[in-house]
């Protein structure tokens, strides 16, 4: 009779679910059993060590334990990642984002799109239908009761699959949604609701754009960093937050940059309409920007030094 699937994970200890990976540490359980089955093996006897010629000093092998070991190396690897990552993204993004040439691409091809997803998204979570497309987003002028009901399932299905795979961060992340589309349809009326997503466009370069950065720091055998898929998600959220916060951050004190203005086949610009349509001030506009995007930047600080520190940890303990 074959032997029963080991009840817990090879790597961590955490009792198994039915997933392919492990819910605390992220590794997949075919790859810590194979892992696990490889350093339990008997190892081989050690050659016999060859007598040195006549007049040659002998020059003894190694000794055991001080050939390279795998899962060191990945913990100094994920430190080096968490260590740089995230501030050389952002450095690169804010000296990018302020040049001519490179700032334009950076808008057309990356933090366009992330703006556009940004009005959509907030669209859906106050009940309107939209449908994000290259520089404009349409979004209905009635909520819906089809994109409030797929709303609510997706987010409701986050937190099954986080309560099957005992994942917090699933559950967490279902019950925020749950609460923000409670806010958005329920709580605000349909006028309010249309304005936040018109301030949803640039604040979804800073939101979202975190949001890809995190990805990071998901576990080295989690789907997001399967393909290096997150040094994409890095590299496109740096630019959707910088293109957006240094704009926003230099119209402090320099009205300029305030992007008022109307487009061809479009209409107002977003902040034509927040502040014409609805009444913002330009210092308030600024100021709601520039807090969201500072609030942002507090929690990938926060994470920053999270992450670091648990992949100290890591490697202090593979260390040993």
């Amino acid at each position: 009779m074959e032997n029963p699937l080991p009840r817990v994970c090879p790597r961590c200890g955490e009792p198994r679910i039915l997933a392919p990976e492990c819910p605390r540490c992220g590794v997949l359980y075919a790859k810590a059993e194979a892992r696990a089955a490889q350093l339990t093996a008997a190892p081989a006897a050690p050659a016999p060590e060859p007598a040195p010629a006549p007049g040659e000093t002998p020059v003894p092998f190694p000794p055991a334990g001080t050939f390279w070991n795998g899962d060191v190396e990945e913990a100094r690897s994920e430190l080096r990642v968490r260590l740089f990552a995230l501030p050389v993204a952002l450095a690169v993004a804010w000296v990018l984002v302020n040049s001519p040439m490179w700032g334009s691409l950076l808008r057309i091809f990356l933090s366009m799109w992330i703006h556009e997803l940004g009005h959509a998204v907030t669209a859906w979570f106050c009940g309107f239908p939209s449908m994000p497309g290259p520089w404009v987003t349409r979004t209905g002028e009635e909520r819906s009761t089809v994109v409030f009901l797929v709303i609510a399932t997706v987010l409701g299905g986050m937190i099954l699959r986080g309560y099957l795979t005992r994942n917090r961060l699933w559950m967490i992340a279902g019950a925020t949604g749950l609460v923000l589309q409670f806010v958005g349809t329920m709580v605000l009326s349909p006028g309010k609701g249309r304005m936040l997503v018109v301030f949803g466009g640039d604040a979804g370069c800073l939101v979202l754009g975190s949001l890809l950065m995190t990805t990071v720091y998901a576990p080295r055998d989690s789907a997001l960093r399967r393909g290096a898929l997150h040094w994409g998600y890095l590299a496109i959220g740096a630019a959707a937050f910088m293109d957006s916060f240094s704009q926003w951050w230099a119209a402090r004190t320099d009205f300029a940059r305030i992007p008022f203005g109307e487009m061809e086949n479009v209409g107002l610009s977003d902040a034509s309409k927040l502040v014409d349509v609805y009444g913002w001030g330009e210092l308030e506009l600024i100021r709601r920007y520039t807090w969201l995007g500072l609030a942002c930047l507090a929690a990938l600080a926060i994470l920053y030094g999270v992450g670091l520190n648990r992949a100290r940890a890591g490697l202090r303990a593979g260390e040993r």
